[in-house]
């Protein structure tokens, strides 16, 4: 078989930059002349070949027509189905030369995939995985794949401060910003010699309205890290990056060193080892023999640190409406043993079905799109106990198809336990919403923690269970003493009223509630006053007056008090519009209100991705 390699007029050049745009420099090989053009459109190359050096310009030409022979003759012929290395050196062609670490063209592919690794917060051991090196195979035969740590150690450090100095451009023409401070331990970490993991990330509004986040920050904690340590390294980093004294928000996990078990549902351990049993969830992240009294020592040790967070940062510091919210869940079914035990039985049947099933088979259950069939299941490495939940209503709506595939009586479910599953997904599907409402860091989602708490106080005193004897009141419990101060604090006040499509129709107390905005906003806003008047424009109204004395003058603009403009903004009606699209066009309308609305709307309700890095 012919080879594959590819004629390109780039053959003919040094590439020496490329935007983000598909905009190339090069020089040429043969007088050093420098083209610009993209990547897409190579006329200027072609062109300049052809008028400045006639030969190259036919040799290419003449490998552009054999290559389309060749191209032509091979596509008649047939492959049989072969694996492994034979298929790799059949398709990439037993002649195709590979490139040099210097050939511009291996540079320029191992500089975009860095860029990729940092925009994209991907793990550097991408460069290992067997399916990207097809990719990048296929895409380019002649490329040779980096190893990991050269990838690591030698292109991601300049990028990586490119990436930082345009950070800290963007975040120097914000007027403030809110900062999650994501700390991850896991058990090991704190039982034995293992280390955690802080991730910075900042928020902000850009001058036209978008809301954007930026990476400042992922570290390893070194074992036994104080709160000090912490609050240094923060001090750190938002003094690198121009922040300090722009921060108007600090969010905080509410248990900071709790493990990655504290989010999934309680008993509903997927992923096992595809005999049917469940892992022990307190023990997945440890093998010390003694971690009982490990997690006993990190519990008080986590509980102090909390503390001590707390004094330092003060007022700033809130904690993450999305966490705070699945901790309400894993202490609701946990005040109900029976819904606990049935959960680990339905876990033991879907480790086994998917160890067990084949892949067609999972994807007429789970979509073909999430059928999985490696052993990890169709929601892949995603513990969150809503994604769980996503996963249980699929394996419950084809709960019998799966029961005759695997033909275990051992591990099938009675009616019983199905109906209790059915009733403890509907008692959960308001969280779900909610939780899901607020994942995602480009639209805002802090004016939407308020309204999810009442919506979901309201459902759990209606709802009416048969089987899930007290779980109604166990997430009641759990949403009281976690979440609802909310529903009287300032912050969450505000920024739910300033949302457009709530205002204060939420409110039982409107009077109050206006007060406590009104109190907020002054904290926050500086005066607007008009321009003073130049002497220059004082003597128009005089020549005015004399010639147009006709013509009735508009009075002079005053600016609105903070009263006037809440009592305007309250009195239109609400609207679904897009928050921060309204205050954009609402800001010359109102320029006090839009101030605050521009700095509470910074605060995340939820994650952020290096906490979902962390999960890896």
């Amino acid at each position: 078989m012919a080879s594959n390699s590819r004629v390109s007029i780039l053959d003919y050049f040094n590439i020496v930059f490329e935007g983000e745009n598909g905009k190339i420099e090069s020089n040429c090989k043969a007088c050093g002349t420098r083209i610009q053009a993209k990547r897409t459109v190579t006329s200027n190359f072609v062109t300049h070949l052809k008028r400045k050096h006639q030969a190259m310009y036919d040799e290419f030409v003449r490998k552009k027509d054999v290559k389309r022979e060749t191209y032509a003759s091979g596509a008649m012929q047939t492959y049989a189905p072969i694996s492994g290395a034979s298929r790799t050196a059949t398709q990439t062609g037993a002649g195709t030369a590979k490139f040099d670490r210097s050939d511009p063209r291996q540079s320029l592919i191992s500089e975009t995939i860095a860029k990729m690794i940092i925009r994209d917060l991907q793990p550097v051991q991408i460069m290992e995985n067997e399916g990207f090196r097809e990719l990048l195979q296929l895409l380019e035969p002649r490329y040779v794949p980096e190893p990991s740590h050269y990838i690591q150690q030698q292109l991601l450090p300049t990028y990586a401060y490119q990436v930082q100095l345009a950070t800290k451009v963007a975040l120097s023409g914000a007027e403030s910003c809110s900062v999650t401070l994501d700390l991850w331990r896991s058990n090991t970490a704190s039982a034995s010699t293992g280390s955690g993991y802080l991730g910075v990330t900042c928020h902000f509004i850009t001058t036209d309205w978008q809301i954007k986040s930026a990476l400042l920050a992922c570290l390893p904690l070194p074992r036994n890290t104080d709160t000090q340590r912490i609050l240094t390294e923060f001090d750190e980093i938002s003094h690198a990056h121009g922040i300090s004294g722009k921060v108007f928000r600090i969010v905080v996990d509410p248990s900071p060193c709790e493990s990655r078990s504290a989010f999934r549902l309680p008993g509903f351990y997927l992923h096992g080892n595809g005999n049917g049993d469940v892992e022990d969830e307190e023990e997945e992240d440890s093998s010390d023999e003694d971690i009982g009294t490990a997690l006993s020592k990190e519990a008080v040790s986590g509980v102090e640190e909390e503390n001590s967070l707390n004094h330092c940062l003060g007022r700033c510091r809130i904690d993450c409406f999305a966490h705070s919210l699945a901790q309400c869940i894993r202490e609701g079914i946990r005040s109900s043993s029976q819904i606990s035990m049935t959960l680990t039985k339905a876990a033991c049947f879907y480790n086994y079905v998917i160890a067990t099933v084949t892949p067609e088979k999972l994807g007429q259950v789970f979509g073909p799109g999430n059928a999985a069939g490696n052993g990890q299941g169709p929601s892949g490495p995603d513990r969150h106990w809503n994604a769980q939940l996503k996963t249980m209503r699929q394996m419950l709506e084809s709960v019998d198809f799966l029961e005759d595939i695997v033909d275990r009586n051992d591990l099938a479910l009675n009616s019983v336990e199905k109906a209790m599953l059915r009733e403890l997904v509907e008692v959960l599907e308001p969280f779900e919403e909610a939780t899901d409402m607020v994942q995602g860091d480009k639209h805002v989602s802090i004016s939407l923690a308020l309204p999810s708490v009442l919506g979901l106080r309201k459902h759990l005193a209606e709802v009416v269970t048969h089987q899930c004897t007290g779980i109604a009141t166990g997430l009641s419990q759990a949403l009281d003493r976690r979440l609802a101060g909310i529903l009287e604090d300032p912050l969450y006040v505000t920024a739910t009223t300033l949302d457009p499509q709530f205002k204060l129709s939420w409110s039982s107390d409107r009077d109050w509630h206006k007060q406590v905005l009104l109190e907020e906003v002054g904290k926050h806003t500086q005066p607007v006053s008009p321009p003073e008047p130049s002497s220059e424009a004082q003597a128009c109204p005089s020549k005015r007056s004399r010639l147009f004395s006709f013509i009735k003058q508009r009075p002079t603009t005053q600016a609105k008090s903070m009263e006037q403009e809440l009592s305007a903004y309250l009195h239109e009606e609400p609207t679904d519009e897009d928050p921060l699209q309204y205050w954009k066009r609402k800001s010359i309308d109102f320029p006090l209100l839009s101030q605050v609305a521009k700095k509470v709307f910074t605060v995340p309700a939820t994650t952020t991705k290096v906490e979902r890095i962390f999960s890896l």
